[in-house]
């Protein structure tokens, strides 16, 4: 499915459906190894995911959330190799954006969210732009404004704060 987020349109799917995660990194282009982001309504959706960490960590984290943060964490070893990249951490956010946000709810738990664009080209920032990429490939897309931000949401390695990724560096947007 497809859906707008804070700053573009994501191309999302139930995170540990090893079918459907392999159908969207066909449908981009993208390689299983560079992993993917997971998005959830609120951090407790994360859970599953992710390895406890002290409070130390954990506070800039919940600090940034809901917004167009993502952070690195430790994860779960159940955690499939098509998230983490084969890495020991999961990419993840609280979304910010209602319909992102009311997605997660009703699913009930955490969703992929990588951005809507074949590997190398622009995002797209609308459900048009979605259906003109993608046609029939995409399932469903869930047509709605998009939140916003001119960048997609910075990255952070939540161990140690370091920037992988700049983003929007509107309100939300966490700091060093």
């Amino acid at each position: 499915m497809a859906y707008p987020t804070e700053a573009v349109y994501g191309l999302g799917c139930d995170p540990f459906n090893e079918h459907a995660a392999k159908r969207l990194l066909s449908i981009k282009g993208r390689a299983m190894d560079k992993g993917l982001i997971v998005i959830a309504a609120n951090p407790e959706q994360l859970e599953p995911l992710l390895l406890a960490q002290p409070e130390e960590i954990m506070a800039p984290v919940l600090h940034s959330w809901p917004g167009p943060n993502t952070w690195l964490l430790p994860a779960h070893a159940s955690v499939p190799v098509w998230l983490t990249g084969g890495g020991d951490c999961v990419a993840v956010r609280v979304t910010a954006h209602p319909l992102a946000a009311a997605l997660c709810t009703t699913f009930g738990a955490a969703l992929v969210s990588t951005s809507a664009n074949a590997s190398g080209r622009r995002p797209a920032r609308t459900a048009i732009q979605v259906r003109r990429s993608f046609g029939a490939r995409v399932d469903y897309v869930l047509t709605g404004l998009t939140g916003g931000a001119t960048h997609p949401s910075q990255i952070r390695d939540a161990r140690d704060g370091r920037l992988l990724r700049a983003g929007d560096s509107g309100p939300g947007a966490a700091r060093p």
